[in-house]
């Protein structure tokens, strides 16, 4: 069974999806139909921009989705999943090529999630630390014991969690996780504290948006990142969505359910094609990883 993974943040690179655009009338005509939706050019930051340019969350997000969508739209007949899962941002993109949402409805949201996210970043200074070397029971024990909002974020993969929360609150669990062992404990060049209680302004903003939306019925299940279980029903899917902002990733708990579920092969979906692949590996090294991009250029 074929499980297809969409990339979240992180996943950009300079010129992504400039190929895509210049070898496919489909690819530019969704590119263009994009500018028109973001009200700006979003492909000349895409195809020319900087990786500075990139990492602005506005930026960053729609441009992902982007990537991943419109390069699983491009090769429908290779694209034929069984499930499909996203992290965090990659969730939407995940929704949208498993046909839960359209595309004009997906880059909307995604594009409001975006400026939601940078506005709560700016409201309040916080970051993100990336932790490794450690159980997950662990650093939950020690994040629970520091009085500022520090809170794991994304459980990746085995012995690689990520915390969120106040500034000194992850500078000082850094610290402490190094205590308890960590092989390594680093705080992260992010902006803010995502998938934290400090995202609820965020969270709320977007509810409305999620609500006055239209979820359709997925082609297949899409495992949701807060609870890492597969759903298909669409009133289940939209209050997932509402509460992802704040909640974990459930990333290894997705992956090892996909692999209980029968998955025997994942495939990543647009982005660099490297880090969710590397993360799969953690889970369960002896299955087969590709990217969509590797199947078509040998097709």
């Amino acid at each position: 069974m074929n499980a297809y993974l969409f990339p979240g943040q992180g996943a950009q690179f300079t010129g992504m999806g400039m190929d895509l655009y210049e070898n496919s009338d489909i690819a530019s005509q969704l590119f263009e139909e994009a500018n028109d939706i973001l009200g700006f050019c979003i492909t000349d930051v895409m195809f020319a921009g900087t990786a500075d340019d990139l990492k602005a969350t506005k930026i960053t997000q729609p441009a992902i989705f982007l990537h991943s969508v419109i390069t699983a739209r491009l090769r429908e007949d290779i694209f034929a999943p069984d499930m499909v899962a996203g992290h965090s941002l990659g969730e939407f993109s995940a929704l949208t090529a498993a046909g839960a949402l359209s595309f004009e409805d997906g880059l909307r949201l995604v594009h409001k999630r975006a400026l939601a996210m940078q506005k709560a970043c700016e409201a309040q200074e916080s970051t993100m630390a990336a932790i490794l070397g450690l159980e997950d029971e662990v650093v939950e024990k020690v994040c629970s014991e520091i009085a500022d909002i520090v809170v794991p974020a994304n459980y990746n993969c085995p012995g690689q969690l990520v915390i969120s929360g106040t500034v000194h609150g992850i500078e000082y669990a850094v610290e402490k996780m190094k205590e308890a062992g960590a092989r390594r404990a680093l705080v992260l060049p992010v902006g803010g504290a995502f998938h934290s209680p400090l995202m609820e302004s965020a969270r709320e903003e977007l509810q409305k948006a999620i609500q006055e939306t239209n979820f359709k019925t997925p082609d297949c299940p899409v495992y949701q990142n807060v609870n890492a279980q597969a759903e298909t029903d669409s009133g289940r899917i939209r209050e997932n969505l509402i509460a992802q902002l704040t909640a974990p990733v459930r990333w290894t708990q997705t992956l090892q359910n996909m692999l209980a579920a029968g998955a025997s092969r994942f495939i990543e979906v647009g982005g660099t094609g490297k880090v969710l692949q590397g993360m799969v590996k953690k889970v369960n090294r002896k299955i087969p990883t590709e990217t969509l991009q590797g199947l078509i250029e040998s097709a």
